[in-house]
């Protein structure tokens, strides 16, 4: 992002406050669930063959989740802004942490979105033989996100709305399926692998929590929709903590169909068992739907994406770091600029094949940043403890303390786990600060404090 004094054209137009509790969980689960939890369950089964250990990590991954939002929700009810983890970061921390949050932050969301893109060409290969190039799919479905999210947000979160329900149905179906429809019982004879112990079993559980936690990523979603709720004070910490019930209940119970239907050895043994599931019970066109879901998820992973970073930049160019006229908006309520500089980013990553590189490079950073907005709700208690709380995180601060412990903790894993591009982010971490004084010279910032509204605090 290029610095630009204040003398640019202020921002025209303003966000639109339609949004309710529906989008907020509709959008938890578009930034959640998509190759994820259709590749993941084979993974950990492979890593750790035990069922009740493997159904206790996706337990641990729920409560971690439930603990953020108990603290994040008191967050997004207090500071309502599209900036999300930047504007948090940015209050409690300062102006270079808030800085650093915010531009990865938007970094890593298109590089994202141009990961679901590409997917959605590659699957799509799979169920239409006329979808033959799996990049030219990906940059049509981006460049389609982007013209509808221009149309305003009322499109984006329609869209939202619709394939998020269509794919919490299915995984229902599924699951009801798993349980009501005659399926071959899982091979008495297949070769399950032996559990480790010692130092291994530790390492496999630790790699499993990890896959586990990047799994339920995303649940944070309409933490970026603070200007555009209706009422933040009450809708935000609904949204969240109905999103991560949601998320726990179909995945919780997505894995206990697997392991019901396919076993402990079938399950470690499909590369998409969810799709396996989907063919033991239904036949062939139980594989194809689940197919098609994975493509469906993956579109609507890739519009919250967008929807995502365009929001973060909007907040940073609103707040001094940009060009003022980034956060322009149209009468859609859409951040018109930063929306077509998120897709031009994202179309560049998916041109040019480097989206998992910045996705790994930003992991250490998306780890970070869950850190640093579990600490904020300590730092803001105590420098603004008369600032209006709408709403407080539950069991304050035992549950924040146990988010910050987790976070810290997940931290380290992902450092050991990938200590090459964790040493990348780091020093990723070491040329920020050279920028972010060059461009701290030529801009002049809105004050970090943040004005609750009456709606706000409602």
């Amino acid at each position: 992002m290029t610095a630009a004094s204040t003398n640019a054209a202020p921002a025209k137009g303003s966000m639109l406050r339609i949004l309710g509790v529906s989008f907020g969980v509709a959008v938890a689960l578009g930034e959640t669930i998509g190759a994820g939890i259709m590749r993941t369950p084979s993974q950990i089964a492979n890593r750790l063959p035990s069922v009740w250990l493997i159904m206790l990590a996706w337990a641990l991954g729920a409560l971690y989740s439930l603990l953020g939002a108990w603290s994040l929700a008191e967050l997004g009810a207090m500071i309502p802004s599209s900036g999300a983890f930047y504007t948090v970061a940015r209050r409690a921390f300062g102006d270079y942490v808030g800085f650093v949050v915010g531009w990865t932050d938007w970094i890593s969301l298109c590089g994202s979105a141009a990961a679901a893109a590409i997917l959605v060409g590659e699957l799509g290969l799979d169920l239409l033989a006329f979808l033959s190039h799996p990049i030219l799919t990906g940059t049509t479905t981006a460049v389609a996100i982007a013209l509808m999210q221009w149309r305003g947000i009322r499109w984006g979160s329609r869209f939202q709305n619709v394939t998020s329900a269509i794919t919490a149905l299915v995984f229902f179906v599924l699951i009801a399926g798993a349980y009501l429809r005659p399926h071959h019982p899982p091979s008495a004879d297949a070769a399950i692998a032996a559990i480790p112990s010692g130092l291994p079993l530790l390492f496999a559980i630790i790699l499993v929590l990890q896959a586990v936690i990047y799994t339920f990523d995303g649940w944070y979603g309409a933490f970026y929709f603070g200007d555009e709720i209706i009422n933040p004070g009450r809708e935000m910490p609904r949204s969240m903590l109905n999103g991560v019930l949601l998320l726990s209940t179909i995945y919780l119970l997505t894995n206990a169909a697997l392991f019901h239907v396919l076993g402990a050895a079938g399950v470690a043994r499909e590369n998409l068992p969810v799709a396996a599931l989907g063919a033991s019970i239904f036949g062939e066109m139980g594989n194809t739907a689940v197919r098609a879901l994975m493509v469906l998820s993956l579109a609507a992973l890739a519009n919250g994406s967008i929807l995502c970073a365009t929001r973060v930049l909007y907040a940073m160019s609103k707040d001094g770091w940009g060009a003022r006229g980034i956060a322009r908006v149209n009468r859609g309520g859409t951040p018109s600029v930063a929306l077509f500089l998120t897709t031009l980013v994202t179309m560049v990553f998916l041109l040019s094949g480097s989206f998992n590189r910045v996705i790994a490079v930003t992991t250490f950073f998306f780890v970070a940043k869950y850190t640093m907005s579990y600490l904020a709700v300590f730092r803001l208690r105590k420098r603004e403890p008369v600032t209006p709380r709408p709403y407080r995180a539950w069991g304050y601060p035992w549950t924040t303390a146990a988010a910050v412990g987790g976070s810290l903790a997940f931290l380290v894993g992902a450092i050991a786990s990938d200590t090459r591009n964790s040493l990348y982010g780091l020093l990723v971490l070491l040329a920020s600060y050279p920028i972010y004084r060059l461009a701290r010279k030529s801009v002049r910032l809105t004050p970090a404090r943040y004005s609750c509204s009456r709606r706000a605090g409602e």
